[in-house]
Protein backbone atom coordinates (compact mmCIF):
# COMPACT_ATOMS: atom_id res chain seq x y z
CA UNK A 1 0.00 0.00 0.00
CA UNK A 2 1.15 3.17 -1.09
CA UNK A 3 1.40 5.34 2.44
CA UNK A 4 -0.23 8.84 2.82
CA UNK A 5 -0.68 8.42 -1.14
CA UNK A 6 -4.13 8.51 -2.79
CA UNK A 7 -4.58 5.41 -4.31
CA UNK A 8 -5.65 5.81 -8.32
CA UNK A 9 -8.48 3.42 -9.29
CA UNK A 10 -10.81 3.09 -12.58
CA UNK A 11 -13.89 1.46 -12.21
CA UNK A 12 -15.10 0.34 -15.41
CA UNK A 13 -19.06 -0.48 -14.49
CA UNK A 14 -22.25 0.25 -16.64
CA UNK A 15 -23.97 0.40 -13.26
CA UNK A 16 -23.78 4.35 -12.70
CA UNK A 17 -25.47 4.37 -9.20
CA UNK A 18 -23.27 1.13 -8.09
CA UNK A 19 -20.17 3.42 -9.49
CA UNK A 20 -21.60 6.40 -7.56
CA UNK A 21 -21.86 4.27 -4.23
CA UNK A 22 -18.31 2.38 -4.66
CA UNK A 23 -16.80 6.24 -5.38
CA UNK A 24 -18.38 7.51 -2.13
CA UNK A 25 -17.32 4.87 -0.20
CA UNK A 26 -13.68 4.01 -1.24
CA UNK A 27 -13.18 7.81 -1.52
CA UNK A 28 -13.39 8.05 1.98
CA UNK A 29 -10.50 5.28 2.52
CA UNK A 30 -8.16 7.80 0.84
CA UNK A 31 -9.11 5.98 -2.77
CA UNK A 32 -9.67 7.69 -6.09
CA UNK A 33 -12.20 6.21 -8.44
CA UNK A 34 -12.17 7.55 -11.79
CA UNK A 35 -15.68 5.61 -13.21
CA UNK A 36 -16.23 4.68 -16.57
CA UNK A 37 -19.54 3.19 -18.07
CA UNK A 38 -18.56 1.22 -21.53
CA UNK A 39 -16.60 -1.07 -22.45
CA UNK A 40 -14.55 0.47 -25.16
CA UNK A 41 -13.97 3.91 -23.31
CA UNK A 42 -12.74 1.88 -20.79
CA UNK A 43 -10.06 -0.53 -22.04
CA UNK A 44 -8.59 2.75 -23.56
CA UNK A 45 -8.75 4.71 -20.17
CA UNK A 46 -7.05 1.17 -18.72
CA UNK A 47 -3.98 1.13 -21.14
CA UNK A 48 -2.85 4.39 -19.48
CA UNK A 49 -0.47 4.76 -16.67
CA UNK A 50 -1.23 6.04 -13.35
CA UNK A 51 -3.94 3.49 -12.16
CA UNK A 52 -2.94 1.17 -9.21
CA UNK A 53 -5.92 -1.19 -9.90
CA UNK A 54 -8.78 -1.74 -11.97
CA UNK A 55 -12.71 -2.43 -10.88
CA UNK A 56 -13.77 -4.36 -13.53
CA UNK A 57 -17.50 -5.53 -14.47
CA UNK A 58 -17.88 -8.59 -16.40
CA UNK A 59 -21.00 -7.41 -18.39
CA UNK A 60 -20.98 -4.01 -20.46
CA UNK A 61 -21.70 -2.24 -23.40
CA UNK A 62 -19.08 -1.82 -25.77
CA UNK A 63 -16.60 -4.47 -25.41
CA UNK A 64 -17.64 -6.94 -22.18
CA UNK A 65 -15.40 -7.18 -19.25
CA UNK A 66 -13.75 -10.86 -20.51
CA UNK A 67 -12.69 -8.78 -23.60
CA UNK A 68 -11.59 -6.13 -22.44
CA UNK A 69 -9.44 -8.08 -19.39
CA UNK A 70 -7.82 -10.48 -22.58
CA UNK A 71 -6.85 -7.34 -24.62
CA UNK A 72 -5.72 -5.29 -21.66
CA UNK A 73 -3.39 -8.34 -20.33
CA UNK A 74 -1.68 -8.26 -23.91
CA UNK A 75 -0.29 -5.06 -23.02
CA UNK A 76 -1.00 -4.30 -19.00
CA UNK A 77 0.09 -6.46 -15.86
CA UNK A 78 -2.09 -3.47 -14.02
CA UNK A 79 -3.98 -5.31 -11.27
CA UNK A 80 -7.42 -5.99 -11.99
CA UNK A 81 -10.46 -7.24 -9.99
CA UNK A 82 -13.16 -8.64 -11.61
CA UNK A 83 -17.03 -7.42 -10.58
CA UNK A 84 -19.81 -9.27 -12.06
CA UNK A 85 -23.40 -10.23 -11.53
CA UNK A 86 -22.29 -13.68 -13.17
CA UNK A 87 -21.55 -15.89 -10.13
CA UNK A 88 -21.22 -19.40 -11.41
CA UNK A 89 -18.11 -20.97 -11.02
CA UNK A 90 -17.31 -21.30 -14.99
CA UNK A 91 -16.98 -17.46 -15.38
CA UNK A 92 -15.28 -17.23 -12.36
CA UNK A 93 -12.12 -19.50 -13.69
CA UNK A 94 -12.74 -17.74 -16.98
CA UNK A 95 -11.84 -13.83 -15.62
CA UNK A 96 -8.79 -15.93 -13.61
CA UNK A 97 -7.75 -17.76 -16.30
CA UNK A 98 -7.52 -14.38 -18.37
CA UNK A 99 -5.00 -12.37 -15.92
CA UNK A 100 -7.51 -10.86 -12.90
CA UNK A 101 -6.17 -10.96 -9.85
CA UNK A 102 -9.57 -11.04 -8.02
CA UNK A 103 -13.08 -12.07 -8.42
CA UNK A 104 -16.21 -10.34 -6.17
CA UNK A 105 -19.57 -11.56 -7.37
CA UNK A 106 -22.24 -8.91 -6.98
CA UNK A 107 -23.97 -8.11 -4.67
CA UNK A 108 -20.94 -7.28 -2.40
CA UNK A 109 -20.58 -6.16 1.47
CA UNK A 110 -18.43 -2.21 0.38
CA UNK A 111 -16.24 -3.65 3.04
CA UNK A 112 -15.28 -6.63 1.70
CA UNK A 113 -13.81 -4.98 -1.40
CA UNK A 114 -11.64 -2.87 0.32
CA UNK A 115 -10.68 -6.15 1.75
CA UNK A 116 -10.07 -7.49 -1.37
CA UNK A 117 -8.42 -4.27 -2.73
CA UNK A 118 -5.87 -3.80 0.06
CA UNK A 119 -4.92 -7.66 -0.63
CA UNK A 120 -4.23 -6.99 -3.96
CA UNK A 121 -1.84 -4.25 -3.61
CA UNK A 122 -0.30 -5.59 -1.08
CA UNK A 123 0.97 -8.48 -3.33
CA UNK A 124 1.64 -6.19 -6.45
CA UNK A 125 2.63 -2.51 -4.68
CA UNK A 126 5.86 -2.39 -6.34
CA UNK A 127 7.08 0.06 -3.54
CA UNK A 128 6.64 -2.73 -0.41
CA UNK A 129 9.96 -3.70 0.67
CA UNK A 130 10.89 -6.99 -0.83
CA UNK A 131 13.57 -9.25 -1.24
CA UNK A 132 16.20 -8.47 -3.98
CA UNK A 133 18.30 -11.47 -5.19
CA UNK A 134 17.24 -13.28 -8.14
CA UNK A 135 15.92 -16.46 -7.44
CA UNK A 136 16.87 -19.15 -9.84
CA UNK A 137 16.25 -22.83 -11.01
CA UNK A 138 18.43 -24.11 -13.73
CA UNK A 139 16.73 -22.25 -17.02
CA UNK A 140 14.55 -20.03 -14.48
CA UNK A 141 14.89 -16.82 -13.08
CA UNK A 142 13.08 -14.53 -11.64
CA UNK A 143 13.64 -10.91 -10.21
CA UNK A 144 11.51 -9.98 -7.13
CA UNK A 145 12.54 -6.48 -7.34
CA UNK A 146 11.35 -6.00 -11.15
CA UNK A 147 8.92 -8.70 -10.45
CA UNK A 148 9.95 -10.64 -13.88
CA UNK A 149 10.63 -14.22 -14.63
CA UNK A 150 12.64 -15.73 -17.23
CA UNK A 151 12.70 -19.01 -19.24
CA UNK A 152 15.71 -19.61 -20.77
CA UNK A 153 16.25 -16.14 -20.88
CA UNK A 154 12.77 -15.31 -22.72
CA UNK A 155 10.08 -13.46 -20.48
CA UNK A 156 7.75 -15.62 -18.97
CA UNK A 157 5.12 -12.93 -19.16
CA UNK A 158 3.33 -14.12 -16.05
CA UNK A 159 0.77 -12.34 -14.40
CA UNK A 160 0.95 -10.59 -10.88
CA UNK A 161 -0.88 -13.52 -9.09
CA UNK A 162 1.21 -15.94 -11.14
CA UNK A 163 4.32 -14.13 -10.11
CA UNK A 164 3.21 -14.28 -6.67
CA UNK A 165 2.78 -18.12 -6.34
CA UNK A 166 5.87 -18.63 -8.31
CA UNK A 167 7.99 -16.45 -5.77
CA UNK A 168 6.67 -18.22 -2.92
CA UNK A 169 6.95 -21.62 -3.99
CA UNK A 170 10.55 -21.52 -5.15
CA UNK A 171 11.46 -19.21 -1.88
CA UNK A 172 10.35 -22.46 0.03
CA UNK A 173 11.61 -25.07 -2.60
CA UNK A 174 11.50 -28.57 -1.60
CA UNK A 175 8.89 -28.08 1.05
CA UNK A 176 5.00 -29.05 0.46
CA UNK A 177 2.94 -25.96 0.03
CA UNK A 178 -0.57 -26.33 1.48
CA UNK A 179 -3.66 -25.48 -0.56
CA UNK A 180 -4.80 -23.58 2.33
CA UNK A 181 -1.43 -21.60 3.53
CA UNK A 182 -0.91 -20.66 -0.34
CA UNK A 183 -4.04 -19.33 -0.53
CA UNK A 184 -3.85 -17.57 3.03
CA UNK A 185 -0.89 -15.46 1.89
CA UNK A 186 -2.00 -15.14 -1.15
CA UNK A 187 -5.74 -13.79 -0.80
CA UNK A 188 -6.35 -13.71 2.84
CA UNK A 189 -8.62 -16.02 3.17
CA UNK A 190 -9.34 -19.99 3.60
CA UNK A 191 -9.21 -22.06 0.85
CA UNK A 192 -12.86 -23.76 0.10
CA UNK A 193 -13.28 -27.16 -1.72
CA UNK A 194 -15.24 -25.45 -4.56
CA UNK A 195 -12.81 -22.76 -5.16
CA UNK A 196 -10.76 -23.61 -8.51
CA UNK A 197 -8.84 -20.54 -8.85
CA UNK A 198 -5.54 -21.79 -7.65
CA UNK A 199 -5.67 -24.87 -9.56
CA UNK A 200 -6.02 -22.26 -12.97
CA UNK A 201 -3.48 -19.87 -11.86
CA UNK A 202 -0.88 -22.89 -11.17
CA UNK A 203 -2.08 -24.87 -14.64
CA UNK A 204 -1.91 -21.60 -16.77
CA UNK A 205 1.80 -21.33 -14.48
CA UNK A 206 2.96 -24.36 -15.51
CA UNK A 207 2.97 -24.03 -18.74
CA UNK A 208 4.31 -20.63 -18.70
CA UNK A 209 7.95 -21.81 -16.67
CA UNK A 210 7.67 -25.16 -17.64
CA UNK A 211 8.13 -24.56 -21.68
CA UNK A 212 11.57 -26.32 -21.53
CA UNK A 213 9.74 -29.76 -20.51
CA UNK A 214 11.10 -29.72 -17.44
CA UNK A 215 8.75 -30.25 -14.52
CA UNK A 216 8.78 -27.47 -11.41
CA UNK A 217 5.82 -27.48 -9.71
CA UNK A 218 4.71 -30.93 -8.45
CA UNK A 219 1.44 -32.05 -7.33
CA UNK A 220 1.45 -33.27 -3.65
CA UNK A 221 -1.88 -35.09 -3.29
CA UNK A 222 -3.77 -34.22 -0.82
CA UNK A 223 -1.45 -31.31 0.45
CA UNK A 224 -0.70 -29.18 -2.17
CA UNK A 225 2.41 -27.98 -4.33
CA UNK A 226 5.90 -28.60 -3.90
CA UNK A 227 8.90 -26.51 -6.38
CA UNK A 228 11.78 -28.07 -7.13
CA UNK A 229 14.84 -27.68 -9.43
CA UNK A 230 14.48 -30.14 -12.32
CA UNK A 231 17.32 -32.92 -12.04
CA UNK A 232 17.32 -36.45 -13.57
CA UNK A 233 14.62 -37.91 -15.65
CA UNK A 234 11.48 -36.11 -16.62
CA UNK A 235 8.89 -36.61 -13.79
Amino acid sequence: MKENLIMQLLLIDDDVELSQLIGEYLGQQDISVEPIHDGTQGLAKALLPGFDLILLDGMLPGIDGLELLRQLRRRSSVPVIMLTARGSQQDRISGLDLGADDYLAKPFAPDELLARIRAVLRRTNSNVIQKSEVLAAGALRIDPSQREAWLNEKPCGLTNLQFEIVEYLMRHSGRAVSRDELTSILHQREATPFERWLDVHISQLRKKIEGDGQVRIHTVRGIGYMFSPPSGPQQ
